[in-house]
């Protein structure tokens, strides 16, 4: 389930990033910021001045202030109390600007959390949206192993004792990065965008049958782990009986694709054998990847390169 972020919240976490001070509104420190629900509503989650569809969160920067002086004395108070009128989570000035006694005023007597940055509007919009977007995305908890590999996120999935740990040390100690063991949290931070990231209790560490849970990041060391990464495909480790192998498509391989919180997700099925290097098979499936998605596919190459050299030979 996405948090629950209050407007105290969102001063807590970026009052240092954004060098905000809170000018007035206190007693709207619990307004609750959330997504709407409805495919009717207008309302986003931060952006600058808008009295007509109004975010949760409004931002006054130099453009705004022009606009607003700009207006005669009636309807600039009545532009005023529509802003608080409509409940915004908070308000905030930015550009380095102040705002006038009636403009603190109104805010303190609707309880609306007023605050000031130094910081250009745009970047106060640009760094608020992307925390309120992280914070209340969907996610997902899925058992498996996520790795960094190759510099892109890999969930490595199987029944239990498939040897998905064993696999993930492995790959740490050819280099790669591990990211979360067991639970990885996913969440969809934009329309076709999964982020992978580790609960903060079990970061670093890896639980691998006969050694128990080892800590990576004394282990290899600091580059050995990463705290988030987009997801980009799914390995999944599956046993199969010999006649099941024999009907695998040896030229396309396994690929499909499955759905994660709406996004679809490569993804690949590697058959688990005695004397099969899994890390090996792992890295390339993940060339493979980066090759398809470049616009290369090996199959249909080689079955181009076979069509022409049969074509010659029938000339």
């Amino acid at each position: 389930m996405p948090d629950r972020v209050t407007t105290q919240t969102l001063f807590e976490f970026q009052r240092h990033k954004l060098s905000l001070k809170w000018i007035a509104g206190r007693g709207g420190r619990d307004r609750v910021l959330k997504r709407e629900e409805t495919a009717l509503a207008r309302a986003s989650l931060v952006g600058h001045l808008n009295a007509i569809h109004p975010n949760q969160v409004q931002v006054l920067g130099q453009w705004e202030f022009k606009y607003l002086k700009g207006l005669g004395k009636n309807s600039y108070h009545d532009v005023i109390q529509q802003i608080y009128a409509n409940l915004p989570a908070a308000v905030i000035i930015a550009d380095d600007l102040t705002a006038d006694e009636d403009f603190i005023a109104k805010a303190e007597k609707t309880n609306t959390p007023l605050f000031y940055s130094p910081l250009d509007s745009q970047k106060v919009v640009n760094r608020l949206h992307y925390f309120l977007e992280y914070k209340l995305a969907e996610s997902s908890v899925l058992h498996g192993v996520f790795m960094e590999v190759h510099g892109l996120g890999v969930l490595l999935t199987g029944k239990s004792g498939m040897g998905k740990s064993e696999l993930a040390l492995e790959l740490i100690n050819r280099g790669h990065r591990l990211i979360a063991d067991d639970a990885p949290e996913f969440a969809r931070i934009g329309p076709d965008t999964v982020r992978g990231q580790c609960p903060a209790v079990l970061r670093g560490f890896l639980e691998v049958r006969g050694l128990g849970v080892i800590n990576v990041q004394k282990m290899f060391g600091d580059s050995a782990i990463k705290p988030s990464k987009n997801l980009r495909l799914i390995v999944r480790l599956q046993s199969f009986e010999d006649e099941e192998i024999n009907q695998l498509d040896r030229l396309a391989g396994s690929y499909d694709t499955e759905t994660l919180l709406d996004v679809e997700i490569q993804a690949v099925v590697i058959p688990v054998a005695p004397g099969r290097n899994l890390a090996v098979l792992v890295e390339a499936a993940t060339r493979q990847y980066i090759q398809l998605q470049s616009g290369y596919n090996a199959s249909l190459d080689f079955i181009h390169k076979q069509k022409q050299l049969l074509e010659s030979q029938d000339q």
